[in-house]
């Protein structure tokens, strides 16, 4: 007789028949697996997300191919659609792809600053890739690195070196790497006073009572507005020539102040201005200033007349430079600026003429001679006199001669004379 067949429930035709018991404990064997797996997985939570990361790959590629045969789709198609949901992905969304830079206080490596080797006279480009875009400054060895990315010079000295506290020389922010988050402490704001020196209106107005000495970081005390300039080479007749113009007062009050000049768009203007706050600044770390960016500046703005290695006239210098300025910040309605508000004079030039000079002229001499009169001329019996005025940035006077025999130094010294003294003397010459 024949057994009958046993079926699984709802199963139809011959899938449905268990008729090997081989397989059927296959089956069995595989569902007690499943179970042991599962069971396994969630004792672990970790272990179910890592070992569920490929099977559910398969079962959506599954799930994906199945519906391209219900539907029709190509393999094309599923691959172009593909694509689309990776660039999708790959697109920033804002406000979810774009990262927040953290800010944090308590920073770790606070105590490595090192304030005896930053230096921020020098020109603000990258160590390597001499680049000024983007640059920030190793507050451990005071080298300039350009960027603070995965792939930037800044973030791979951080790696090399081990130093982790950088400034952005432009915004003044200060990064700790490669962590990337902003450090935001009071005890840096001594070292943006000395990057970016800043004086208020009212400072300025009293910066000439103030008698106090300032004391250097190695231990030098130096006054604010007499601090040294460094010789870089035969640059002395720059250095002269700045020394006189900080005495300037007027002059001084208005470079010490970047918004009276923030519209001009010329380097030699704002490097001048970053030199005047430098030397007058009470808080610097050295004892003194180096005028390498403003250097620079001259260089660009004479086409190398005036250079780096090249001794040159400090008058010629001066006047090249009053002139040089006043074209950039002269007003286009009033033609003036602070430049000659500062050092422009008037001269009054009185030329006396002879009557007997006019009387040999045509015979409009009479009439000559009333206009003169009129325009603040006087009129002698012999002599006519024409007044004029010109006006000038720069008088040459001329010096004393010096002393016939030596002094006790050995050495003939021209003797000072005053200034208004030289002044009668130009004013008695015929």
């Amino acid at each position: 007789m024949e057994t009958p067949r046993k079926r699984r429930p709802g199963g139809e035709g011959e899938e449905g028949i268990i008729s090997d018991p081989k397989r059927q404990r296959l089956s069995s064997e595989n569902e007690v697996e499943e179970r042991v797996g599962v069971d396994s997985a969630s004792n672990n939570g970790s272990l179910l997300v890592l070992a569920d990361y490929p099977d559910d790959d398969d079962e959506e590629e599954d799930e994906e191919r199945g519906k391209a045969r219900v539907n029709g789709r190509t393999e094309e198609g599923q691959e172009e659609e593909e694509e689309e949901e990776e660039e999708e992905v790959r697109r920033p969304v804002p406000g979810k792809r774009q990262r927040q830079v953290e800010v944090r206080r308590d920073c770790p490596y606070l105590d490595t600053v090192n304030r005896q080797v930053l230096d921020f006279d020098f020109e603000k480009a990258c160590s390597i890739s001499l680049s000024n875009l983007n640059v920030y400054a190793c507050l451990v060895c005071g080298k300039y690195y350009q960027g603070r990315g995965l792939n930037s010079h800044a973030y791979t000295h951080s790696l090399e070196a081990g130093h982790h506290v950088y400034i952005n020389l432009q915004t003044e922010k200060v990064y700790c790497l490669p962590d990337g988050y902003e450090i935001n402490d009071p005890s840096l704001d001594d070292i943006r006073h000395v990057l970016n020196p800043r004086f208020a209106r009212e400072q300025v107005q009293h910066l000439d009572e103030n008698r106090q000495w300032s004391r250097a970081l190695d231990g030098s005390n130096y006054l604010p507005g007499m601090v040294g300039l460094n010789n870089i080479k035969e640059t002395d007749f720059v250095n002269v020539t700045i020394q006189s113009l900080m005495r300037v007062t007027p002059l001084r009050n208005f470079f010490l102040i970047p918004e009276n000049y923030q519209h001009s768009k010329s380097p030699l203007v704002h490097r001048f201005g970053e030199l005047t706050r430098k030397i007058w600044h009470a808080r610097n770390f050295k004892g003194q200033v180096s005028p390498h960016e403003f250097l620079q500046a001259v260089m660009k703005a004479s086409n190398k007349r005036f250079q780096i290695g090249v001794q040159s006239d400090p008058v010629e210098f001066m006047s090249w430079l009053l002139n040089t300025l006043h074209a950039e910040l002269k007003s286009k309605k009033t033609k003036r600026s602070i430049i000659h508000d500062c050092f422009q004079g008037e001269l009054e030039v009185v030329k006396e003429i002879h009557k007997k000079v006019l009387t040999e002229k045509k015979e409009n001499s009479d009439e000559h001679n009333n206009a003169v009169v009129a325009e603040g001329g006087a009129a002698n019996d012999d002599v006519v006199r024409e007044t004029s005025k010109v006006k000038f940035l720069m008088l040459g006077l001329d010096l004393p001669p010096p002393p016939l025999f030596k002094d006790a130094m050995e050495k003939n010294i021209i003797p000072q004379v005053r200034l208004f003294v030289m002044l009668d003397c130009l004013a008695s010459a015929k």
